[in-house]
Formats: structure tokens, sequence, C-alpha cells
């Protein structure tokens, strides 16, 4: 194919792409009331899933979030409505979107390369779902009743704008979703010969520091809350270096053709 072609295709997939966001995206705009208050507010409310089973499981109790929420702006809502739609449109489109992208650059791959990706948009997109369904269930209602609750004085109450606590949810979530392809990360990394498992295995407790530290900060001030972020972080960071061990061994075999 020439360069246009290539073009052309890439323009084509792109097109599929914001297709099946925008018709992800209208659906949600349709229930976008019922998505707000059973998805989105219900986090600032005591008998959430997460706040229950932290009181069940491990005595650790929410009594009350003292927020409130309201939109200064005329187009605030709608707005948000929209963003939640795309955002959501996005997350929910994520396998079909990194299908099109991973075809697009399939074919440029040696046959080699192509058998060590194998399954590759069923992997990432299973690490994605399990990115998003931790920070929506762990950390972002964490974040919620940290932010909700702290008050540096009684004399002061905590009215959210609909803006800030949308952005701070929807960006926790996306973002963990993002968090969970380390291990994809490792993989092309240590394919390409940037990182290896000695220098992953130098730096972990480096690495122990840095998660603990996030999780301090993004969690309510309780060593459990601080826990329940921090492990599966830190046990992506261990699958990214089983991960990078496997990349070397695999190397190693076809430079020695054993």
């Amino acid at each position: 194919m020439s360069f246009l072609e290539h073009l052309e295709e890439l323009r084509w997939r792109l097109v599929r792409i914001a297709i099946s966001i925008v018709i992800v995206a209208t659906v949600l705009f349709i229930f976008q009331e019922w998505i707000m208050n059973v998805i989105f507010l219900s986090m600032s409310k005591k008998d959430f899933i997460t706040f229950r089973l932290l009181c069940e499981w491990f005595n650790v109790c929410i009594t009350e979030i003292p927020v409130r929420f309201q939109s200064q702006e005329m187009s605030g809502q709608f707005s948000y409505a929209m963003m939640m739609s795309i955002m959501g449109g996005i997350v929910l489109s994520f396998p079909f979107i990194f299908y099109q992208l991973w075809s697009f650059v399939k074919p440029g791959l040696k046959l080699n390369e192509k058998k060590a990706a194998r399954g590759v948009v069923f992997w990432v997109s299973i690490l994605f779902f399990l990115g998003i369904l931790f920070g929506y269930f762990v950390v972002a209602p964490l974040c919620v009743q940290f932010f909700g609750a702290y008050q540096i004085s009684g004399q002061i109450e905590n009215i959210f704008t609909v803006n800030s606590y949308m952005s701070t949810v929807l960006s926790t979530v996306f973002y963990s979703g993002l968090l969970f392809l380390l291990p994809v990360v490792t993989y092309i990394f240590a394919s390409l010969g940037i990182i290896t498992p000695e220098f992953l295995r130098k730096y972990r407790k480096h690495a122990v520091v840095a998660v603990l530290i996030l999780a301090a900060v993004i969690t309510p001030p309780d060593v459990i809350s601080q826990i329940l972020v921090s492990i599966p972080i830190l046990g992506l960071y261990e699958i990214g270096i089983l991960v990078a061990v496997r990349v070397v061994k695999r190397r190693y075999k076809a430079e020695t053709g054993g």
C-alpha cells in the first residue's frame, strides 16, 4: 500500500471509531438521569456498595459524607451530560477502538511479532475494564469520601460544583483503567529492550514507596483504605516483572535457536 492508501485506511478506521463512540454516547445520553443518580451521585452516599462492604468486612463505617452539589453555569449540567456520555462511549467502545487501531498496525509487524501479540485485543480489553471497575468501586468512592468529609473549618460547608465532582470521578475511573495496562506497557518496553527484569527489580522498593504515597494521598486517613488501593497496583508491578522475564527468555531462545 502507498502512503496515501495507508492514510485512507487510517481515516476509515477513525471514522468507524467515531461512529461507535457516537452511537454508545447517544444511548447513554438518553438515560442520563438514571446514570447520573445511580452510577455517579450514589458514590456520595454512605450506603454505596464500597462503603457498606468496608463497614461489614473491616468495621470501617462511613456515617455521613456532608456534601451537596450545584451547577453555577447556565450550560453546566448539559455540558457534563455530554461529557459523561462521550466518556462512557469511549470506555464502553474501548475493545472496538483498540481492535481498529491494532488492525491498522498489525499488517506492518513481522510474523514472530504477530505470534507474540496473539490475543492482545482480548487481554488489553480485560485489563482496561478491570482497571475501570477498580477505579469505580475503590479509588473514586474513597476520593469522594475523603474530600467530601474533609473540612478545614466547621464553618465551611462542602458544596461542590457538578464540574468539579464529575471531573474528579471520571478522570479517576478512566486513569485507573489506563493504569491497569501497565503489564502491556511493560511488555512493549521489554520487547524493545528499553527495560529489563533486572531494572524493574532494582527499583521495586522505589515503586512500593511511590504507590504507598499515592494511596495515602487519594484515600481516607486509615490503613485499610490505603492497603486496598496499594495491593492491586503493586500486583500489576509484579506481573510486569514476570512479563519482562518471559520476553527476555523468548528473545534469548530466538537468538540462540534454542
